[in-house]
């Protein structure tokens, strides 16, 4: 600010037709004081509408409601205080008083109106910069959910469970262990697959719950009975990726198996959504649940539609409605 008064006063000294001696300083220091006022004010004026019209809702808005705000306040500012200097401190030659105040304002003005702009483009860069570290925060907060998402889809005990089965398969039947390990590989080549992608048709679901289901029916044998009725024409639509997995995989959880109790689960269309339909004979002992499935596959769903996941229970079933995706 100091330099700037000093810029202004050289400016003043340029134009004016009688030059003054002797009272330099007096006038910088006029000058400086004037320049700090007229930018302070200015500054206090933004922050209020920074708060009355932020720059996010309506930069166009904003512009045509700053820019003339801050002339009327620099014009007045610089007028009164060119007044009160001709009043107390010196008094302009009569001849050049119009002139030189004249070209107090302009200069002046024009002095005021580049300095906010570089404030205000500075608020830009630093509102700039911190978008661009909040992108990052966001994408390193992405790539950990989707780790802890990936986690969350298969369930360590399914691993430890199908090497359980695996390892009494290879001594009952060997072309069976080696169908049991084409079909495991297929589910965890798509797990990482589909890790970065948002949606998948629900044909290439379709095609992964098949080889997740092979693996679950060699484990509970005629005790879990699954039903697919999806019209091919409705394939082409998508869904995230391992939804049908994590609902089928939550049936199962909660739900006892066995050959008193077989649990049926039925997978269809209904109103333009896929239903996952089981029958409901909560087991006695239950697991611990974090209830993180559905929320998981809600909230990937809010992303995407305005439809909302459908959960229904009654006392012999319990059900899940997924809205089907079209691509964009």
């Amino acid at each position: 600010m100091i330099l700037v008064g000093i810029m202004v006063t050289f400016l003043l000294e340029l134009v004016a037709t009688e030059k003054r001696e002797g009272d330099h300083f007096l006038g910088f220091l006029i000058s400086v004081i004037i320049t700090i006022f007229v930018w302070e004010g200015n500054l206090i004026l933004d922050e209020r509408l920074n708060k009355m019209f932020p720059w996010e809702e309506g930069p166009g808005k904003r512009i045509l409601v700053q820019l003339p705000v801050i002339l009327l306040f620099s014009t007045v500012t610089i007028y009164l205080s060119m007044l009160l200097f001709n009043t107390y401190i010196c008094e302009f030659p009569v001849e050049t008083k119009g002139r030189f105040m004249l070209f107090a304002l302009i200069i002046g003005t024009l002095v005021s109106l580049i300095l906010l702009s570089v404030e205000i483009s500075a608020q830009f860069f630093g509102n700039w910069k911190r978008s661009l570290v909040e992108v990052e925060k966001y994408k390193t907060e992405s790539l950990q959910a989707q780790l802890q998402n990936l986690k969350d889809q298969i369930n360590p005990h399914f691993m430890f469970n199908n090497l359980s089965v695996l390892s009494s398969l290879v001594y009952k039947d060997q072309d069976k262990a080696v169908d049991f390990i084409n079909e495991l590989g297929k589910v965890y080549r798509y797990v990482l697959d589909s890790r970065n992608s948002e949606l998948v048709s629900l044909r290439e679901e379709l095609t992964f719950t098949g080889s997740y289901l092979y693996l679950l029916q060699i484990r509970f044998d005629k005790n879990l009975v699954v039903e697919i009725t999806i019209p091919d024409e409705k394939k082409n639509f998508l869904i995230p990726p391992m939804a049908l997995q994590m609902l089928i995989e939550n049936a199962i959880k909660h739900n006892e198996i066995s050959i008193d109790f077989p649990l049926t689960i039925h997978i269809g269309i209904i109103n333009n959504k896929i239903e996952v339909r089981n029958n409901l004979q909560l087991r006695s002992s239950p697991e611990v649940s974090c209830k993180t499935g559905l929320k998981n596959i809600k909230e990937r769903y809010r992303f995407f539609s305005e439809e909302s996941v459908e959960v229904e229970e009654t006392k012999n079933e319990f059900s899940v409605k997924l809205p089907l995706l079209k691509a964009k």
